[in-house]
This record gives structure tokens, sequence and C-alpha cells, in this order.
């Protein structure tokens, strides 16, 4: 079964009862037993399992080719259910340039609970496997990054974890698996925060984990349902709605994503885009090589003037473009990192990875390219 057709199919059956198309939503908190332990069916209490929830779960499983599926919270909730599978004493390294929540919950968390982290440009391959040391037990990439985009070599990096035996988790919210398959490539844990492109219309929080190592699964799972992190069935099936249409959506995100890179990057105020469909961009042949079908539709870029005031000016003036945190929503958003997404990241880290305070990031959404280069062209304007 290819892509699009699993987005629709995959993992996925009719209801039993009825024959329902559709999942049920199964808004129930606990299910009747015959007898102490002998459930009528296959659940006992929802924060363990719940019908709608598995069926989303089997669904995230089939198009990111893995064998288990976990369905969060929030993206932040799947993060956690991994680092609790870790000790005090491990060490995680990690990419310098990902989500100012994870940073925070990394380095304001879990290092509190004697957990250490390293933060390194995973681009650099010898950097990366110079910090592996006897405690080093994950490492965790984003890529594309937020917001830098920048892409790191999934199955280079997978190399090197499987020299050493450890764990390797990608966080695929950016490109989907529309676009990208980290497991096939080599990774160990599959990281979403669902609540941008896998459910798409920005009316739910959500997060996943998916797998190919069963024993893996188990033990994410018992963290999850240890500690409470589970998706309700109202949410899951608002996510497994959006699925169905992620092929569709995420094709017209990145048509709409390169052009308005491309727009960008002649445009005379702009001093510099990072987009990995442009063929300027440094790691353009890696994108080339483990992206297919797209380059998605984030697009970050910085102005000429390298001044704050620029950024917010154009964050002011557009009109289809929504000025709010998230992305991967359906409509257009922009954010300026430095003060929203990444606040939580101290100021001097943000300026060594290159997250300036003229930084602007576009979440491209799946409206009429006119419109949106419009829009852009008037927020541009002095």
């Amino acid at each position: 079964m290819k892509f699009n057709t699993k987005t629709i199919h995959g993992g996925q059956h009719h209801e039993k009862v009825t024959g329902s198309v559709m999942p049920p939503i199964f808004q129930t908190s606990t299910f009747a037993q015959t007898s102490p332990g002998k459930p009528i069916g296959d659940y006992k209490y929802s924060r363990v399992g719940n019908p709608t929830r598995a069926t989303l779960e089997e669904a995230l499983a089939s198009i990111e080719n893995g064998t288990r599926a976990l369905a969060f919270s929030s993206g932040l909730a799947a993060t956690d259910s991994v680092m609790k599978i870790l000790k005090s004493g491990d060490e995680v390294i990690a990419m310098d340039d990902l989500y100012g929540g994870i940073y925070r919950m990394f380095t304001e968390v879990y290092q509190n609970f004697g957990i250490k982290f390293h933060f390194v440009d995973m681009t650099d391959l010898v950097k990366l496997e110079s910090l592996i040391n006897k405690n080093t037990k994950l490492v965790w990439v984003e890529t594309p990054t937020n917001p830098l985009m920048k892409i790191a070599d999934i199955a280079e990096v997978a190399k090197i974890t499987k020299k050493y035996k450890l764990l390797f988790a990608v966080d695929n919210t950016f490109a989907t698996p529309y676009l990208q398959k980290p497991l096939d490539l080599g990774a160990d844990i599959v990281m979403h925060s669902a609540t941008k492109y896998l459910g798409g219309h920005s009316d739910v929080i959500a997060g996943a984990l998916i797998v190919k190592d069963k024993e893996l699964g188990e033990k994410l799972h018992f963290a999850q349902f240890a500690t409470g992190g589970t998706l309700g069935p109202m949410d899951s099936y608002l996510i497994l709605r959006g699925i169905k249409t992620l092929h569709l959506r995420v094709q017209r995100h990145s048509e709409n994503g390169a052009t308005v890179a491309n727009f960008l990057d002649k445009h005379p105020l702009v001093k510099r885009v990072y987009y990995p469909g442009l063929e300027s961009h440094p790691h353009y042949e890696i994108a080339n090589k483990q992206m297919h079908g797209g380059y998605g539709g984030m697009v970050t870029f910085t102005f000429n003037s390298g001044k704050m005031e620029d950024a917010v000016k154009f964050l002011e003036k557009v009109k289809i473009f929504t000025l709010a945190e998230s992305l991967g929503g359906v409509e257009s958003l922009a954010n300026h990192p430095a003060t929203m997404t990444h606040a939580s990241v101290p100021a001097e880290k943000r300026a060594e990875i290159g997250i300036t305070d003229d930084l602007v990031r576009l979440s491209v959404g799946i409206e009429d390219i006119d419109d949106l280069l419009q829009d852009l062209q008037q927020a541009l304007e002095k």
C-alpha cells in the first residue's frame, strides 16, 4: 500500500459492530468487566488503552512504517516519555537548534534529575561522535530544525548510533512522513508534535511516538500509561481525521513554501532565507537524499538591516499570515522565534546558534499562492 492510500486506509478498519466507516469516539474513562480482571472486550481503563486512540496509533504506525505507535497529549508529553526511560547519570546528545520547549525540558527539568545534555550541530558528524562516552544513551535530532532549517543526515547519524548501540530519536514534525521516513533511514524512535501537520487544522494539541522495535515500544508505553500523558478520544479522532488529508495538504504546503522561499530570496530587503529546497541551502544535497515529494512549508528569513524593529514591523503588517505561535495548520502563520517559540532559550544560546532578533519564521499554509505573495510584498514595503 502506497503512502497516499495509507493515510486513508493504513492500519484502519471499519468499526466491528456497526460497520462505521469512520471510527467512533469512545468517550469513556472505563470499561465494564464480567469478573474482576476480565473485561468484556480488550480495554479496561482509557489511560491504558482506548479504542479511538488505538485506531489512531495503528494509523500512525502505518504511515511511519513502524510496528508500534503511541498517541500523547502533546509533543512535549511524547518527548517526556522518551526521557523517562533514561536514568540519572545518563547522557543525551541533542541538536543545537531545536524547539524551545524541548530545550527547556532538557535543561530545566531533566538536567535537574541528573541527566546530562550536550547540544551540538548534528551536521558535524565528527563533533557528534567525539561527544559519545560510556554514559551516552540517546541521540536526539530535529531535521529540518526549528527555526533554522538545518538538515541532519539521518542515515549517517544512524550509522554512528548503531556503532555505539545508542538510541536514536528523530523529531519529524516539520517534514512529516509524507516527505521523510526516519525509521527507514535507521532511527529507533520518531516523535511528532501532532498538533502541527498531522492534525493540520490548528484545533487540537497532541503528540506521537512511533518505533519498529516491539520491546522499545513496550518500554515507552509503560512510561506513558504509568505517568498519564495519554491522548483523549476526541483529540485522537481529530488527529486521525487530519491524517486522512495529510498527503494533499503537505503537497500544497511544500509547493507554496518553495514559491515563498524563492520570492523572499530575491527580495531586496531580505538578507538570508533558510529553506532546504533552495540550492543555496548548505544542506541541500542531504535534503534531496532523504526528503521526497518536496521540502515542506516552513520558511525562515532575516533582514538586511539586522534590526528587530524591521521584523516586528513586518509581523504587525501581515494580513493573511496570522501572527501566532505553532505551525502546520492550513492557514499561514508568522512567528518571531526570539520572543515567542524560542524565548525560553537563553539569549546567548540563541545568538550562538544563529536565532537573531530579526529572524522571522513562516508556516506557509495552503491558501492561494498569489494572495500569500501579495501579503508578503505589502508587509515588506517600507
